[in-house]
């Protein structure tokens, strides 16, 4: 497949779509196959610790928290459930549930279609948290077309697939900021609102059968909350299960089912048009004042009822109680009768049968593509650009046209370069799983992309972005300290430079992967650096023999021996006094015996094990991340 660049793509969009081509959207339309969703007396629990300080302060009470109480119901194709409540009652916790997204003591059973949750479930699932995750350097046409390149099935094409994420963005009236950035929390770009849809319309390029909506009205003023909802119900055969906190009454009218829930129990279950007549038959009437309905029921879920004289935990109790007496028992009948149109429905074909969209390969170029045009930003900042430049040209003055005669300054330039593009390379890597981690849970758990692809992906886009900076502080300093000369030394000194870097960035990747804190991570990669560095044979050349044995495993010593090793030979010679003929011996001084000339292949090879083990490392520590139910 010929792989086009992102900005050829947008300007073949641009040139080639007009309203009458994003009108007619049917050749681009994703066939769905309906999905009937049952869960049945879904529990769950939570533990937590709590230190018990009055009494014993080494003893740990464990206490178990139960979120969600027994609820049972059913999603039909072409429904809408609105799944109410205040806060804090376990609206997030059933839906991310219902979306195979939970992990812990989950009791009670979830079939779509009457199956259990799948790998190859994800691709009929859409999922729409109500934290937005996006790249932040990304435009909303950029966001969408990615999604839409790893998500869309292989029967359309590039141009296709790009179209139809461009048919989504005119869709959710998108078209006015299509060419802004996304922005994030220091980074201005859209809106609240607008990046809320966006969400959204990643979720709908796939057009799912079953779609999962976390507050998406958050953000919205109720004219625009009210056409996106219906929008996502237009398509026939789509499930859609929504949470949200206080909806417009006309909004809530177009609920065809209700579930309120109040402290993770189950207060109604039902049709919308039905709910103030169950209340009102069990005691509990609207007030007399023409009210929102869902204002009505957020009330009576957080104990408050037209008639003052009630207690709150009275009337939660008496709800709860109703709910087991009325509806309990007939949502058990409804479930076991929808189980028939379950099994009808899972006759029919299924569309993405293979668990992945898109090829290895074709995940890999995006991924890259992406990779590239995100960081490019974070790597090439104004500021960073100054600090490399900064340091480059203050130690080129302070090492003006060194030579062999102050032998140890031109070591510690040597060393210089091994610690700065130690440290440096470091401490930014450690930054990028803990970042990535909530975009990775999100696209990994609905089934984008391979764990291995995205690995590969960030391997190879941060190459051209970590090698350049470091190449330009060399080509600076290099000249400016007359360093040897010659081609050959100089790429010399470059290679070895840059394979600490990648070494180095591999170590501060394999702590951002284990630890994800990236403060916990900074730090102790900081100290591993230090005490490889004070081991080196710089600082310290006499270094006991019961610690020595550090500086086999230390990234800077190996450096440092390369460095050396790329400017001397033991045979050169250098001015000195200590000899009559007033110059020695380079492999007679004593800091450069301590370090050894010998050995260069051997380091080389210890700082290509260094970097492929530390690669692997983290890589095996990303596969706890993203899939939390298979």
């Amino acid at each position: 497949m010929r792989v086009m660049s992102m900005d050829q793509e947008m300007a073949d969009i641009e040139s080639q779509t007009n309203k009458k081509e994003l009108k007619d959207a049917s050749i681009f339309e994703i066939a769905n196959c309906p999905i009937t969703l049952q869960f049945e007396d879904i529990m769950y629990k939570v533990e937590s610790k709590r230190q018990q300080w009055f009494i014993n302060k080494n003893r740990e009470q464990v206490e178990e928290k139960t979120i969600l109480k027994g609820i049972t119901g059913t999603v039909l194709p072409n429904e809408m459930l609105a799944i109410l409540g205040p806060s804090g009652s376990g609206k997030t916790t059933l839906l991310t549930a219902l979306g195979g997204k939970l992990g812990g003591k989950l009791d009670g059973t979830i079939t779509y279609n009457g199956n259990k949750f799948s790998n190859s479930m994800k691709r009929n699932l859409g999922f729409v948290a109500q934290d937005d995750v996006h790249y932040p350097h990304l435009t909303v046409t950029e966001t969408l077309v990615f999604t839409a390149l790893l998500r869309l099935p292989n029967n359309l094409t590039e141009k296709e697939k790009a179209m139809h994420a461009e048919n989504v963005i005119t869709q959710l009236g998108l078209t006015s900021c299509k060419n802004t950035i996304i922005g994030g929390p220091f980074l201005r770009g859209v809106s609240g609102g607008e990046r809320k849809r966006v969400s959204i319309g990643q979720e709908l390029l796939i057009n799912p059968s079953l779609l999962f909506l976390d507050e998406p009205t958050s953000g919205l003023d109720s004219t625009t909350a009210y056409r996106i909802v219906r929008m996502m119900s237009e398509p026939r055969r789509r499930s859609i299960v929504m949470t949200i906190h206080q909806p417009s009454s006309k909004l809530f009218y177009m609920f065809d089912k209700v579930l309120l829930l109040s402290e993770g129990n189950p207060l109604y279950f039902g049709k919308g048009s039905e709910v103030i007549d169950y209340f009102a038959g069990i005691g509990f009437p609207p007030p007399l004042v023409a009210t929102n309905p869902a204002d009505f029921l957020l009330d009576l879920a957080n104990g408050v009822s037209s008639d003052d004289h009630k207690d709150e935990d009275m009337i939660k109790q008496a709800l709860v109680s109703a709910y087991k007496s009325n509806i309990k028992n007939g949502l058990k009948s409804e479930v076991e009768r929808s189980d028939n149109h379950s099994q009808d429905s899972s006759n029919d074909k299924q569309k993405n049968s293979e668990r992945w969209a898109t090829s290895w390969w074709q995940q890999f170029s995006v991924l890259t593509r992406r990779g590239l045009k995100e960081r490019k930003n974070e790597s090439f900042s104004a500021l960073r650009i100054f600090r490399v430049l900064g340091v480059a040209i203050l130690s080129g003055l302070l090492w003006w046209k060194s030579d062999t005669s102050h032998l140890q300054d031109q070591m510690g330039l040597l060393f210089a370069y091994s610690g700065f593009w130690g440290f440096m390379p470091l401490l930014q890597a450690v930054f990028t799983f803990p970042q990535e981690r909530t975009m990775l849970e999100k696209e990994r758990s609905s089934g984008m992309y391979r764990l291995s692809t995205y690995f590969m992906s960030i391997t190879i886009s941060d190459l051209p972005l970590e090698l350049l900076l470091p190449t330009i502080y060399v080509l600076i300093t290099y000249w400016m300290a007359s360093l040897k000369p010659t081609a050959t030394n100089f790429f010399y000194t470059l290679s070895v430079l840059l394979l600490n870097v990648l070494v180095c960035q591999s170590s501060g990747l394999v702590l951002g992967a284990i630890l994800m804190d990236p403060k916990s991570a900074s730090i102790l990669g900081q100290m591993i650096m230090l005490m490889f560095q004070l081991t080196s044979g710089f600082y310290v050349q006499h270094v006991p023999s019961f610690i020595a044995w550090i500086k086999y495993l230390s990234v800077s010593q190996h450096a440092y021996k390369l460095l050396l090793g790329s400017q001397y030979k033991a045979s050169d010679t250098y001015p000195c006094n200590s000899n009559e003929n007033g110059v020695c011996l380079i492999g007679d001084d004593h800091a450069i015996k301590m370090v050894g000339l010998d050995g260069q292949i051997l380091s080389v090879i210890a700082l290509g094990i260094m970097l492929v083990v530390f690669r692997l490392i983290a890589y095996i520590a990303l596969t706890r991340i993203g899939v939390v139910r298979k």
